[in-house]
């Protein structure tokens, strides 16, 4: 019986597995996964601010895959595409005859100096927790330090996970000056942003709200100033110079350094891929996620979203069993729902592409983000997994 190995449990790893479930492969199915658990990446800024928890954005892999694929708690070390072998930490090499490569992403940090070492990265459960630890013993800190820096809190970069921080971060900032008793008007909040705009996704009217709403609550919003250095208590831009003893680093991600070290032909750890999802020097392996470059019809590369990567795997797992059975691959099409970002947990923007063209602000986009991962949820696991998140 031929062997499919999944690497990563993420949104493209655990979509895979039941797809190929459901569409019956006639294989034995292999994941592997690093935890026991899935997290929605989608939401880590949500712990590192404090409004949420782990167990919120949680679920135990066992509890909502098929009894029919083995689960291989490990690291991936290496893929050894001569001898078609996936080296692990702590296992034997698992051989495989069609691979699924999904390793997901890692903090990207493009060389600046001091970013390793001084930024707090939002790439997994205990680095999101790690922020967050530091950010309220900071703040518990000034009491007795006095030095405004601890009040001071800079996020680097204006993404979609740096607005969805400060939407998160500001609507919790209340309660923690409560708690420690903090002089309101000596917190600052600095977003430090190199490109010209925020969400130059989304549509200017709904971009502009949102950088409203955050200024109006404190939030210095600094476009066109490309990060030179970090520092312990500093990021430098030029001659700017913001300090803060809280250094939030969120200016992009790229794929897992198992995709460089395994020799692929790479850019910041993606790997291009033909239409169908498999490399073009070995097309029983597929690359998908955030450690995948997947060409779209303007000649451009898909970005890695979660909804992009649940759509690939979709495929994946269908041209798997194609080949299986003999039969002709599909190439990816992505038909694009629509972009939802939270501003805290009662406020957002959101671009939908449903029933027509739709552009949202304000207090109805709340819902529509509780849908977005309530949906993500359902694709990957199960109803009453879905009913158990917060």
């Amino acid at each position: 019986m031929k062997k499919i190995v999944v690497l990563g449990a993420g949104y493209a790893g655990l979509r895979t597995v039941k797809e190929l479930i459901r569409l019956k492969a006639d294989a034995q199915i292999v994941l592997v996964n690093k935890n026991d658990y899935h997290y929605e990446s989608t939401q880590l800024h949500e712990i590192a601010a404090g409004t949420k928890e782990p167990d919120d954005i949680t679920f135990k892999i066992m509890d909502v895959i098929s009894p029919k694929v083995h689960f291989v708690k490990d690291e991936v070390l290496k893929i050894d595409r001569s001898k078609r072998q996936v080296q692990l930490k702590n296992s034997q090499a698992i051989s495989y005859d069609y691979l699924v490569n999904c390793l997901g992403f890692e903090s990207e940090t493009f060389g600046i100096k001091g970013a390793d070492e001084f930024g707090l990265p939002l790439i997994d459960v205990p680095s999101a927790l790690a922020a967050r630890k530091h950010l309220e013993k900071t703040l518990a800190n000034y009491s007795k330090s006095q030095d405004e820096n601890d009040l001071h809190i800079i996020v680097c970069g204006a993404g979609f996970t740096s607005i969805e921080y400060l939407g998160e971060l500001v609507y919790r900032l209340p309660e923690l000056i409560k708690k420690y008793d903090l002089p309101k008007d000596k917190i600052k909040i600095y977003c430090v942003e190199a490109g010209p705009k925020i969400l130059p996704m989304l549509r200017p009217n709904l971009a502009k709200y949102a950088i409203d709403y955050l200024e109006k609550h404190g939030v210095e919003i600094h476009t066109n100033t490309p990060i030179t250095e970090i520092t312990a208590n500093s990021v430098l831009s030029k001659d700017l110079s913001f300090t803060a003893n809280t250094i939030i680093w969120t200016t992009g991600v790229k794929g897992s350094h198992v995709i460089a070290d395994s020799g692929y032909q790479q850019h910041r750890n993606r790997v291009a891929v033909s239409t169908d999802l498999s490399l073009p020097d070995d097309t029983n392996e597929f690359v998908i996620g955030d450690v995948s470059a997947v060409p779209s019809p303007d000649g451009r590369f898909y970005p890695t979203t979660g909804q992009i990567s649940i759509a690939e795997a979709t495929l994946a797992a269908k041209n798997i069993v194609a080949k299986l059975q003999g039969k002709p691959t599909a190439p990816f099409v992505f038909n694009n729902l629509g972009t939802v970002c939270s501003l805290g947990p009662f406020n957002g923007v959101a671009e939908l592409l449903l029933a027509g063209h739709w552009h949202l602000k304000g207090l109805k986009v709340a819902p529509l983000k509780r849908i977005v991962n309530d949906r993500s949820v359902l694709e990957l696991a199960h109803f009453k997994t879905m009913l158990e998140s917060k």
